[in-house]
């Protein structure tokens, strides 16, 4: 019995390019209040004196804080019923595989954001496999994500992950 892949010919064509790019200022403002709202009071991120005395040259930039300096506004009538922009998965259909669900997510900080920092962010497919679980086959698909200030110094690294299933 022949099983047909679910990761299609145009997607698995994807591994390995970039597949989203986006550009976005840090702003102390915008990171003070989405700290405020998580209830994350690290004086790093409020506190100029703090700051300097732990080795910062001023307050720094909450580092999971940067993937929304990046992400842009789209209308409620561009998101998908999933409510999200589709940015994150960079177009991939996985007709096959409709379903989606989170697979996971981690991040490696190497440098602080500040103020006005201009960061880019580079998404690139790593990988897309085919599994077989209890519930039955999905594809696993893993992007890495860099985030560069405007000197092109790596400030932090993402791994994400996201499960693809059939119908």
């Amino acid at each position: 019995m022949s099983t047909e892949s679910l990761i299609d010919a145009e997607s698995a064509a994807r591994i390995g390019t970039v597949v989203a790019t986006a550009t976005g200022e840090v702003n102390k403002r915008d990171w003070q209040r989405w700290a405020a709202a998580v209830d994350d009071r690290n004086p790093l991120w409020f506190d100029a004196d703090y700051a300097r005395a732990h080795g910062y040259r001023d307050i720094i930039c909450p580092p999971l804080f940067l993937q929304y300096a990046i992400l842009g506004v789209s209308a409620l009538g561009d998101l998908r019923p999933d409510g999200s922009s589709g940015a994150v998965t960079g177009g991939l259909a996985f007709p096959r595989a409709p379903r989606r669900m989170a697979g996971g997510e981690s991040t490696e900080f190497h440098l602080p954001a500040y103020h006005r920092d201009q960061i880019e962010m580079v998404r690139t497919v790593e990988s897309m496999v085919e599994k077989e679980g209890r519930s039955g086959r999905f594809v696993l698909v893993t992007w890495r994500t860099r985030y560069r200030n405007q000197e092109s110094q790596l400030v932090a690294e993402a791994t994400m992950s996201m499960i693809a299933r059939p119908a």
